[in-house]
């Protein structure tokens, strides 16, 4: 009876490797067809920008095409779903960016749970504010802010580009750490807050880099402090709030994801293309110019920036009493 015995291991053995076959070549053969990098924000902002900045690279490198689709709304959720709810097989992707941490707090009747149906893949970037306000403002450096503030308080407005964005969160946290009384003005959309600001309708905004930086240049905003632990590159003369502010600190990200499930040989292949493009000259100078600081780095990495950013902002939303609109 002994042969029949390890002619029956060996065909269980046999057995057992063949679900794993097909996984494997999948993986090797990938990418077979176009693969789709989902935005959930309109097109031609520095999100869809970047995207399309890495998905040109993986098209290059890859021989597919990478294409952005733009499926904006509902802060990015409706782009989320979307990919929560595809396949995992490594064809359709997520641009991820800051409000996907803001979400869980801010949403209570989500369909989806970020941090369990998305795998993260990659953090592409550093994302950067700056506090500006408009020149009629009495105050030169962030101090003195905080006083004109605290000796007006419930007069100064501040804009963003909407409830529970990035930039609404960032000041809610300063505010929170300071004290002072500034009334929130929302906006559809950073552009509009940004127009507003400089006509003088509100007098400050924590502003995206990208958004501010040319009004900064050609006189029209006064930048007082940048919200990132250090200073910039692109504002060295520029001090952080956390200088006056010690553990204020207020950043964003952008990165990719996949549906949670996806191989691993996939995401560890577009994790390594992804970083390639990082290490790329022009492509760090672009995302710089974009008001970003090019991270890159592993898959769990960037689980963990996503995993404590979620928690750090649900106790600033709490605080703050935000809603979603």
């Amino acid at each position: 009876m002994e042969f029949p015995r390890r002619a029956f291991l060996r065909l269980a053995a046999g057995a057992a490797a063949l679900p794993a076959m097909p996984r494997m070549s999948r993986a090797q053969a990938y990418p077979s067809r176009p693969v789709r990098i989902i935005v959930g924000f309109p097109a031609g902002g520095a999100t869809d920008i970047q995207a399309r900045l890495m998905g040109q690279w993986l098209s290059d490198r890859l021989g597919q095409q990478f294409i952005v689709e733009n499926r904006s709304g509902a802060s990015g959720n409706i782009g989320t779903e979307a990919v929560a709810r595809a396949a995992p097989d490594g064809y359709t992707l997520l641009q991820i960016v800051t409000p996907h941490a803001i979400n869980a707090a801010l949403y209570s009747n989500l369909s989806f749970d970020f941090m369990r149906d998305i795998a993260p893949v990659i953090y592409l970037a550093r994302l950067a504010y700056v506090v500006v306000v408009h020149p009629s403002v009495p105050a030169t450096t962030l101090p003195e802010l905080i006083a004109y503030a605290k000796a007006n308080p419930g007069k100064i407005n501040y804009g963003s580009a909407g409830q529970g964005t990035p930039q609404n969160i960032a000041c809610e946290l300063f505010k929170m750490m300071t004290g002072v009384n500034l009334v929130h003005v929302p906006y559809k959309g950073g552009a509009p807050a940004v127009a507003d600001l400089i006509a003088g309708h509100v007098q400050v905004i924590f502003a995206p880099v990208s958004e501010a930086i040319s009004h900064i240049k050609a006189g029209k905003l006064r930048a007082l402090a940048v919200t990132p632990a250090k200073r910039l590159d692109v504002f060295p003369d520029v001090p952080s709030v956390g200088e006056f502010l010690p553990g204020y600190e207020a950043t964003g990200f952008a990165g990719i994801g996949a549906p949670k499930a996806t191989p691993a040989a996939i995401i560890d292949m577009l994790n390594k293309e992804l970083n390639a493009g990082l290490a790329d000259a022009k492509i760090k100078a672009r995302i710089e110019e974009l008001g970003g600081t090019v991270v890159g780095g592993t898959p769990a990495e960037f689980g963990t920036i996503i995993s404590e950013a979620t928690e750090k902002w649900a106790k600033v939303i709490k605080f703050a009493g935000i809603k979603a609109e």
